[in-house]
C-alpha cells in the first residue's frame, strides 16, 4: 500500500466542526478523610489542562502533520479563552464563536492516589444566534478544505448539522461524522459516519452475528444515503460497509492502557488521509493502525506521522 508522503499530508486541510470542550485535571495527595463528610480531602498540588471533545479531534489531525481548522461555540469566559490559547499553541486554526450566555463545557477531574475520585461537568447549550454565526463562518471556510469532519458530542454545537452537510456535499467535499444519540437522520447524505458498537446498537438494536451486523449496517447506510459506514468494534477491530461490501480490519493493539479518545484518532486519521487524496478503503487500515497505537498510551493521546508510517 502506498503511504501518503509528509508533503501530501502537510498540504491536506481538514475542517473540524463540533462541540468544544476543555479537559481539566486536578492532581493531589489524599492524606485524610474530611471531618465534615465521609469524603477524602485532596490537597491539590498540580493542575493540568487539555483540549477535549471535538477540539481533540482537530489536535489529532494536527499531530499527523496536516492543517487543522476548528469551528465551534464557546462561552465568553475563562475556559473559553483558555481553549482558544491551547488550540493556537498547538497550531490549530481556531474559529471560536463566543456566546455570552453559554458556559464553555469543562470536564474537571479530581485525581488522588492515582485514581479519579470525582468528575464535575460544567455545560449548557449554545443559543441560536451563536449557531447562526457558526453557520455563516462554515460557509466561508468549507471551500478551502479537503475534508469536513463533524464531531458530535451531543452538547448542542451541531444543532444545524443537516444544512452544513448539504452545503459541504454541494461543494463536492467528503464529509465524515462521528455520531451521537439515536437520531441519525440528521447525518443523512454524509460520506461516512463512524459509530462505535454501543452507539450503533442504540440506533439499529443488537445483532446476533457478523451477518446480521452486515445486514443492519447496509440497510442504515442506504436509508441515510451514505457512501460508507465504519463501525469501530473495540477489541474486534473495525468494519467498513460500502457499496462494494465489507472490509474488516482486526484490532492491532498489543497492550491496551486506555481507550479514551481512540474514536477521535480513528476519524481524524480517516479525514486527514481522505483530504490527502486516499480512497476510504485505503484509509481504513491506516486508521485502524493509528487506533492500535493510541490505546497503548495514557489519557486522550494522539499519533504522529512517524509513529503511523515509521518514517
Amino acid at each position: 500500500m502506498t503511504h501518503p508522503s509528509k508533503q501530501q499530508l502537510a498540504s491536506a486541510r481538514v475542517l473540524v466542526v463540533g462541540d468544544a470542550m476543555l479537559d481539566r485535571y486536578w492532581h493531589g495527595a489524599v492524606e485524610r478523610i474530611s471531618p465534615e463528610a465521609p469524603v477524602p480531602v485532596v490537597k491539590v498540588s498540580r493542575e493540568e489542562e487539555r483540549i477535549g471533545a471535538a477540539a481533540n479531534v482537530a489536535y489529532n489531525v494536527a499531530t499527523l502533520g496536516a492543517r487543522a481548522s476548528f469551528l465551534g461555540v464557546v462561552g465568553d469566559d475563562e475556559p473559553g479563552r483558555r481553549l482558544q490559547d491551547l488550540l493556537q499553541s498547538t497550531g490549530i486554526e481556531a474559529h471560536l464563536k463566543r456566546d455570552p450566555g453559554l458556559k464553555t463545557t469543562v470536564k474537571l477531574r479530581v485525581i488522588g492516589r492515582q485514581q479519579q475520585l470525582l468528575r464535575m461537568d460544567f455545560e449548557n447549550e449554545p443559543d441560536h444566534e451563536a449557531l447562526a454565526l457558526q453557520n455563516e463562518t462554515f460557509g466561508q471556510l468549507a471551500p478551502d478544505h479537503g475534508a469536513i469532519l463533524f464531531s458530535d458530542y451531543g452538547k448542542g454545537g451541531l444543532a444545524h448539522i443537516p444544512g452544513m452537510i448539504e452545503r459541504a456535499r454541494g461543494l463536492g467535499k467528503p464529509v465524515l461524522v462521528d455520531p451521537k444519540g439515536s437520531d441519525y437522520v440528521r447525518y443523512a447524505g454524509a460520506t461516512v459516519i463512524t459509530p462505535n458498537r454501543a452507539e450503533l446498537q442504540q440506533v439499529v438494536g443488537g445483532w446476533r452475528d457478523a451477518g446480521q451486523l452486515r445486514e443492519k449496517a447496509q440497510r442504515l447506510r442506504q436509508e441515510l444515503r451514505l457512501e460508507a459506514l465504519l463501525v469501530t468494534l473495540g477489541e474486534d477491530g473495525m468494519s467498513l460497509f460500502d457499496a462494494a461490501g465489507e472490509l474488516h480490519e482486526p484490532a492491532l493493539a498489543r497492550e491496551v492502557f486506555d481507550v479514551t479518545g481512540a474514536g477521535d484518532t480513528v476519524i481524524a486519521t480517516l479525514a486527514t488521509l481522505v483530504a490527502a487524496g486516499l480512497p476510504l478503503r485505503e484509509a481504513v487500515p491506516l486508521a485502524n493502525r493509528a487506533a492500535g497505537i493510541v490505546v497503548g498510551k495514557f489519557g486522550t493521546a494522539t499519533v504522529s506521522y512517524e509513529e503511523l508510517f515509521g518514517g
